[in-house]
């Protein structure tokens, strides 16, 4: 597919390169898909001080101007606010650049939709998204989960693992329908394999309950018996779960252990506390009940996994004390895919070391409500 990208860019567009660059899982530099598998790489191009990078993070098509006059277009890539990668088109000069980036930037947006298509049938773009190698543990978590980041008129999603090469057990997952949408923040317990697979097992059972059309609280009581039922208690997993009505903002609430809602309103960050159950597969046939919550256009709801809000500083002061919400105050202008990156950029600071003992999990949930209708 890029060769044929490559191709009719060349033929229609007068291209003088093209080069299609993935955004790695860590999602601080983007890799080209043209280096082949295993092959050295070049340098990574930065997501954060490149042009390249400076079109993925504004999601808007950025033109640098490069040797002889001539230009290069960056056009993000992305799905639905799911940011894949860029698309960097060599043109002629800046007048070809200004007449053809609608029209490319049209291109870069149906690339984004084959390349999850072609993904069902080639490792090649998730090959090119590694810039180390990933533990077999965090293999399965990021083939478990529905993306990084989501937009639709009603809201913006985002959301990041730490670290990003060797997650275990904290995971994410959302599904949206017309009306509705569905996000759980779950904190599993043990490392490694035995993480993952808790994980897989719990994510799964809540998906099968989900899509039967059942409650939320029903679909974590039938996740419960799941888990129970493989572990005997001897591991169990936490979740938060929401079932959003898109039209009015109201929600059904299931806490089930140890992640953490922060809500940021109207310039001031508080903490959401609901009526704490017990974690998914602790005791048999546990039943849930879900509580009423109510989101209001404007609101920004930031989720965390205990490898956030429990870590240390030095002094030992808990993240989640006070720094998580100054972080979360400090970063109220960036969108919500950006949020997560730097609150665990922010995190690292806290902590005072590079290296996490526990993986770690931010999502962020901007909140527009459904547009009046005139």
């Amino acid at each position: 597919m890029p060769d044929a990208i490559r191709a009719v860019l060349v033929e229609q567009y007068g291209a003088e390169d093209v080069e299609l660059l993935m955004a790695d899982y860590g999602l601080t530099v983007l890799q080209p898909v043209s280096v082949p598998p295993h092959a050295p790489e070049p340098d990574p191009v930065s997501v954060y001080n490149s042009p390249a990078g400076r079109a993925f993070g504004s999601q808007k098509p950025y033109c640098e101007v490069v040797r002889d006059g001539r230009a290069r277009l960056h056009l993000p890539v992305s799905v639905r606010g799911d940011r894949l990668g860029v698309l960097s088109v060599t043109l002629s000069g800046a007048e070809a650049a200004r007449r053809y980036e609608d029209e490319l930037a049209e291109v870069a947006d149906v690339l984004g939709r084959e390349i999850l298509v072609a993904e069902r049938d080639t490792d090649l773009y998730l090959q090119a998204r590694r810039k180390d190698r990933l533990t077999l543990a965090a293999e399965m978590q990021w083939q478990l989960l529905p993306g990084r980041s989501c937009s639709r008129a009603e809201y913006d999603l985002g959301a990041q693992l730490e670290p990003a090469y060797a997650i275990f057990g904290d995971n994410f997952d959302w599904s949206a329908t017309a009306d509705r949408l569905m996000l759980y923040v779950t904190n599993g317990m043990g490392e490694g394999i035995e993480a993952s697979l808790l994980t897989n097992l719990a994510i799964n059972a809540l998906r099968n309950a989900r899509r039967a059309g059942i409650s939320i609280a029903d679909q974590a009581a039938l996740a419960d018996q799941a888990v129970y039922a493989h572990y005997q208690g001897r591991c169990y997993l936490s979740v938060l779960m929401f079932d959003f009505d898109l039209a009015t903002g109201r929600a059904s609430v299931v806490d089930a252990g140890s992640p953490q809602l922060l809500r940021l309103r109207g310039g001031t960050v508080e903490r959401v506390t609901f009526d704490a159950q017990l974690p998914l597969g602790m005791f048999e046939e546990t039943d849930y009940v879900a509580q009423e919550f109510r989101v209001e256009p404007g609101d920004r709801l930031v989720f965390v996994s205990d490898g956030v809000h429990a870590v240390a500083s030095p002094k030992g002061e808990a993240y989640g004390d006070a720094a998580l919400a100054s972080a979360i105050h400090s970063t109220r202008l960036l969108p919500a895919a950006e949020v997560p990156g730097a609150i665990l950029r922010e995190l690292t600071g806290h902590r005072g070391k590079p290296v996490a003992d526990d993986d770690a999990l931010v999502v962020c949930l901007d909140w527009r409500g459904r547009p009046s209708v005139r």
